[in-house]
């Protein structure tokens, strides 16, 4: 069993800036990828972000240049830095794990983010 948590998420004014970070507990087997998705009301989760294990990361178009992903394999943490943030970036967050062995997936409680002036 994996167990992620969410931190970071807030009130932010347009243009600004958000680090969220999600550490995961548990049984975590080495090769892995984290994501990031979001969830506004009445939409779609959607994938922003992934990173594998070994380094390898890919972008949604709509937060490509904008935020960036990255994690410290050692502490099981990923990190999710928003930057020029919109209203449209207005969601709940949530992060993701998934063993690549086994395929098994685990979700954060996912975190509020609101940008709003």
């Amino acid at each position: 069993q994996v167990q992620l948590v969410e931190s970071g998420g807030g009130l932010v004014q347009p243009g600004g800036s958000l680090r969220l970070s999600c550490a995961a507990s548990g049984t975590i087997f080495s090769i892995n990828v984290m994501g990031w998705y979001r969830q506004a009301p009445k939409k779609q989760r959607e994938l922003l972000a992934t990173i594998t294990s070994g380094g390898g990361i890919n972008y949604a178009d709509s937060v490509k240049g904008r935020f960036t992903i990255s994690r410290d394999n050692a502490k099981n943490t990923v990190y999710l830095q928003m930057n020029s943030l919109k209203p449209e970036d207005t969601a709940v967050y949530y992060c993701n794990i998934r063993r690549v062995v086994g395929g098994t997936s685990y979700w954060g409680q996912g975190t509020q983010v609101t940008v709003s002036s």
